[in-house]
């Protein structure tokens, strides 16, 4: 009898939702020879969004015809929750801090993060992961860990802390996807990318845009290729973040050798491309070296704000000048030994910034 795989996927929003929905189609079929049965437990702290998810991907799995069983469950402690489930891997889609809270809920708080630069919510993005891998160190630890929030600087933070996480989803691997399908590959072993959360929109720049390789050759004009793609809503880019995520479950689950690009792998800043063997994962670099990409990277960073090494936190000029006259010990940046401290200070300066009514305009 074959084992079964289990997924567990925190998180009830989009990305956590379109992830569900492309496992149930991607999964093997019910007829596949040595198909190991795949079982995803999606987890929130809202049991009714997490059962509406679950619900709807059975009925998906069902038309495709896939192996694959979809559960929801209210997300209690962490640490007791893991001990229960033992995944084979935990995808984390859910943080303190929602993207879409500058378009839905205006307040000094999302003009804060307008002027300092997205990086300044790390604290926030990565208080679910943080919670997660150490729950998976308690409880779990033969469950990988893959972070879908802001991976690209979470993940670090994650490393810095001592705390396990294999990679991440989205970011590169969207602008992935979007560059094999404008080259017409089947897939990514003809094509690496080294990108960052930043290059979701295109830098002033050209020169500084994603940096694409097909047959180890440099892609060149690649902001032409990824322009109609940025253009679309960020919803569909989260599917398309969703769709690849899935895909790469379903390669790690099942050990097949695969090549594409993921934010965060092992720790790292920003986006690379890698490949995926017996559900393990190294750097597939071609032309640089791993401590040229990670400059790279590190220098694509200072787009959202910020810069990490060296365990620590920088704040670059822009985001001081926003979070001096508010928290003015942490302005210029933090340990991530400190990490605990530092997001507990920035959901009070939250807080108190979301009850501050904003000044009307001038006429």
């Amino acid at each position: 009898m074959t084992n079964r795989h289990h997924i567990a996927i925190v998180g009830s929003g989009s990305l956590a939702t379109s992830i569900c929905e492309s496992l149930a189609s991607l999964a093997p079929p019910l007829d596949a020879l040595n198909a190991a049965p795949i079982e995803v437990t999606v987890l929130a702290r809202n049991p009714d969004a997490v059962a509406v998810i679950a619900r709807h991907c059975r009925a998906r799995a069902a038309v495709a015809g896939t192996a694959i069983s979809f559960t929801g469950e209210r997300l209690g402690e962490e640490t007791a929750t893991l001990a229960r489930l033992q995944p084979t891997y935990l995808v984390c889609c859910a943080s303190a801090q929602s993207p879409y809270e500058k378009v839905h809920r205006p307040s000094p708080w999302t003009a804060l993060i307008g002027a300092a630069g997205f990086g300044a919510t790390l604290p926030l993005q990565a208080t679910v992961a943080v919670r997660l891998a150490r729950a998976i160190g308690a409880a779990s630890p033969h469950t990988t860990l893959i972070n879908g929030c802001f991976p690209d600087a979470v993940n670090p933070l994650l490393a810095a802390m001592g705390l396990p996480v294999l990679c991440g989803i989205g970011n590169v691997a969207t602008l992935a996807a979007c560059l094999q399908a404008a080259l017409g590959l089947p897939d990514q072993r003809r094509l690496a990318v080294l990108g960052h959360h930043a290059h979701l929109d295109a830098p002033d720049d050209p020169g500084d845009d994603v940096l694409a390789w097909r047959d180890g050759r440099p892609v060149s004009g690649v902001s032409a290729l990824l322009a109609p793609d940025r253009a679309l809503p960020r919803p569909a880019l989260n599917a398309i973040a969703g769709h690849a995520a899935a895909r790469l479950l379903i390669d790690l689950l099942s050990g097949a050798e695969v090549h594409t690009s993921v934010p965060g792998p092992l720790g790292l800043p920003g986006g690379y491309p890698v490949r995926l063997a017996d559900g393990g994962l190294a750097l597939n670099l071609p032309g640089l070296s791993p401590a040229e990409a990670i400059e790279w990277n590190v220098r694509a960073g200072r787009r959202d704000g910020i810069e990490l090494g060296g365990g620590r936190v920088r704040h670059l000029p822009a985001a001081v000048a926003a979070l001096e006259p508010h928290l003015p010990e942490l302005a210029r940046g933090w340990d991530a030994t400190d990490y605990d401290a530092v997001q507990d200070l920035f959901r009070v300066l939250r807080r108190r910034l979301r009850a501050t009514s904003p000044r009307p305009a001038l006429i």
